[in-house]
């Protein structure tokens, strides 16, 4: 059976905008839009502008980082109720990672410019965004304590 929620409705269920107010969340609807991907799919790439972000719905988005003659190796993954990106929110607004599916991915995408123009206007809005990004800065940077731990070991030598 088809989803046939509206976007109102969408964003108003998605764990990142809880606590917010309907009237906020209709202002929000006005940045977004329903995006797909199939796996194998990239979101964005490192280097590209960070003109949106996505609040995940369906599927699973792994975050890849790569440096000079190494393969990606993958950072974080992002399931079902996560956000994927927070690049948009900080100049120089370009992505850091890339962000590529790994499984079908149903997510809402909402327009940074539009984002960013909507907080300036509503300072109150702009602060419950930052505190939600924040979260999720925060939530990426423990992720990647545990993998470091996990790669390097507790064990110091000498």
């Amino acid at each position: 059976m088809a989803d046939v929620r509206s976007l109102q409705e969408l964003l108003a269920e998605h764990p990142f905008f809880a606590g917010l107010d309907e009237d906020t969340v209709g202002m929000l609807v006005g940045c977004a839009r329903n995006v797909h991907y199939r796996p194998g799919e990239y979101l964005f790439r490192q280097g590209d502008p960070a003109d949106r972000f996505f609040v995940v719905r369906r599927g699973r988005v792994a975050l890849d980082v790569h440096g000079p003659g190494r393969t990606e190796m993958v950072v974080d993954t992002v399931d079902e109720g996560g956000v994927v990106g927070w690049s948009w929110l900080v100049p120089p607004y370009r992505w850091f990672f890339d962000a590529r599916a790994t499984q079908e991915v149903s997510a809402v995408a909402v327009d940074a410019s539009c984002l960013r123009d909507k907080c300036d206007q509503d300072p109150a809005l702009g602060y419950a965004l930052m505190q939600r990004v924040a979260g999720v800065m925060y939530q990426r940077l423990q992720s990647a304590r545990i993998r470091l731990l996990d790669l390097y070991g507790t064990d110091r030598a000498g």
